[in-house]
């Protein structure tokens, strides 16, 4: 939950703006010491995060704050010019540069490191447009030519930018990207327990010896590291604060213009070192977040489709099972009906046959006994390819190894071999018709299309945790599916393939067509889930 600032009546905003960045510009520049000058972190932060509505207000606070402070020196109240020339210009350049920010549409965030870059890239240009207006007055000031005094610009420019490394990102934090609750103690929690004990420590070791104090200086960099990547840009830009006011408050208060560059330069560039790897932390923690959210919805996704898939699954072996059912209760009709009713017809011809060859009409008799006998056998191979009386009777594998299939393969002169392995008896009814019927369609596509010379089917159930597999292996040496012995070939084959893929697909299973120059193989993979033990 984040904290929004009270609605103020429009008439309301520019004044207590204008207030609120006088006193904190007051404070500010109170406390500006050895190696910055905050308020020009105040001025760049405002004008970047405040609307441009706001603007004219800010730069009048600033207007009169800096000439309230330096009415005390006696030598800038005898020369107005001079004192104008050092209030005015500054907010004016600084206003300039963030409009040009602005209107590349430069966000004020800093959670990617490019943004982090432009931001910076904004601070520098602000602090060296200040200094560039600054080098007039410390030359009417010091009454020395420009090429002398560049030490003392550096000292400006890097006090500028170290102000602006400081103060802008932690307004940033404050205004426009406040940590929530959980990022608040944590940020809290390290503070207390790390980062203070750290800065106390490294207080110490700077009372002791010229190096060991120089070594301690650099070892500050190593908390605001570590709140770097902790923490993100937030906890590099707080812990950059406190260990730069730990440091300058234990060198003294002295003015910016006695500044050494070499503390200076060390801490804008660990300020810039910090913030780029603190936003490089927040993008990537960003980019794990986005990437574990896209997992989750894929997951979520996956587990939809695999509830979608199992509902498939599940309506196709319902349609089996029904297909089956139907199956049954034709043939069971087939047979009662119209089996019976040829016997029937068969035993009334038997009867009439003495008084027709009296009438001398044995031959109707015998043509009437044909016709019969052909329609008992189209009923009886229209039953078998309905519902198999061998795998109804004798189980799956004698079915496979001794039932019609040997008579229909032998018929044609072909060798039959059957190889069958584990305990066919555990596949469900709906897995033994498939099977069963895969091997029929295979078998019969061989006899009417392949003039193959063998035929060998490989079977094997096997457990594999709780599920049963059943491995079938159908092969033969014939033409194979893409044979220039015309098209009906291969347009009978290509409906039984058809028709053998969606049975097993219909079971969540595989299937595979291997076509090579010793004949056609089909590979069949079917799952059967909870299997008895």
């Amino acid at each position: 939950m984040r904290l929004s600032p009270p609605k103020l009546s429009p008439w309301l905003q520019g004044p207590a703006a204008a207030l609120g960045y006088v006193l904190a510009w007051a404070g500010l520049f109170e406390i500006s010491q050895l190696y910055w000058y905050l308020p020009a972190g105040l001025r760049f932060g405002a004008l970047l995060l405040a609307p441009r509505r706001l603007w004219p207000w800010l730069i009048g606070a600033e207007w009169c704050a800096g000439l309230l402070l330096r009415l005390h020196d006696p030598h800038l109240l005898h020369d107005p010019l001079l004192l104008a020339w050092m209030v005015l210009p500054q907010p004016l350049v600084v206003a300039m540069i963030i409009a040009l920010m602005r209107r590349r549409a430069t966000p004020v965030l800093i959670e990617r490191p490019e943004r982090a870059v432009r931001l910076l890239v904004g601070a520098l240009l602000a602090a060296l447009a200040s200094t560039a207006v600054n080098a007039p007055i410390l030359q009417t000031l010091v009454g020395l030519p420009l090429m002398h005094i560049g030490s003392m610009l550096a000292n400006f420019a890097l006090g500028d930018y170290v102000g602006i490394l400081l103060i802008t990102p932690l307004l940033i934090m404050l205004l426009r990207a406040p940590p929530d609750h959980a990022q608040a103690r944590a940020l809290l929690a390290d503070m207390l327990l790390i980062l203070l004990p750290t800065i106390i420590a490294l207080l110490l070791m700077m009372d002791e010896s010229v190096p060991l104090a120089r070594y301690a200086r650099v070892l500050t960099l190593v908390p605001v590291l570590y709140f770097a990547f902790r923490h993100g840009w937030r906890g590099a830009s707080l812990a950059m604060l406190a260990s730069s006011t730990a440091v300058t408050a234990h060198a003294g208060l002295q003015l910016r213009p006695e500044a050494p560059a070499e503390a200076q330069l060390f801490l804008a560039v660990a300020g810039t070192g910090a913030l780029l790897l603190g936003a490089a932390t927040d993008a990537l923690r960003q980019s794990g977040l986005r990437q574990a959210l896209q997992n989750a919805r894929l997951a979520n996704a996956n587990q939809r489709l695999d509830q979608l898939a199992q509902q498939l699954a599940n309506a196709a072996r319902r349609n089996l099972r029904a297909e089956e059912g139907e199956r049954k209760r034709i043939a069971a009709e087939l047979h009662d009906e119209l089996g019976q009713n040829l016997t029937a017809i068969q035993i009334r011809v038997k009867i009439a046959q003495n008084r027709l060859e009296t009438a001398g009409l044995g031959d109707v008799s015998a043509s009437i006994n044909d016709i019969v006998a052909t329609m008992r056998r189209s009923v009886r191979g229209l039953l078998e390819s309905l519902r198999p009386a061998a795998l109804n009777e004798f189980g799956l594998a004698r079915a496979l190894d001794e039932g019609p299939l040997r008579d229909l393969i032998q018929s044609a002169n072909m060798n039959y071999s059957v190889e069958l392995r584990g305990d066919l008896r555990l596949l469900d009814e709906g897995m033994r018709n498939t099977l069963y019927r895969i091997v029929q369609e295979a078998a019969t596509n061989c006899v009417r299309h392949a003039r193959a010379h063998a035929f060998r089917v490989r079977l094997r159930a096997a457990r594999r945790g709780d599920q049963l597999l059943a491995l079938l292996d159908i092969r033969d040496d014939g033409v194979g599916l893409g044979t220039a012995h015309g098209a009906l070939s291969a347009i009978g084959q290509g409906r039984g393939l058809h028709s053998m893929r969606e049975r097993v697909l219909a079971l969540g299973g595989t299937f595979r067509v291997i076509e090579s120059a010793q004949g056609l193989r089909l590979r069949i993979l079917l799952r059967q889930p909870h299997a008895p033990a």
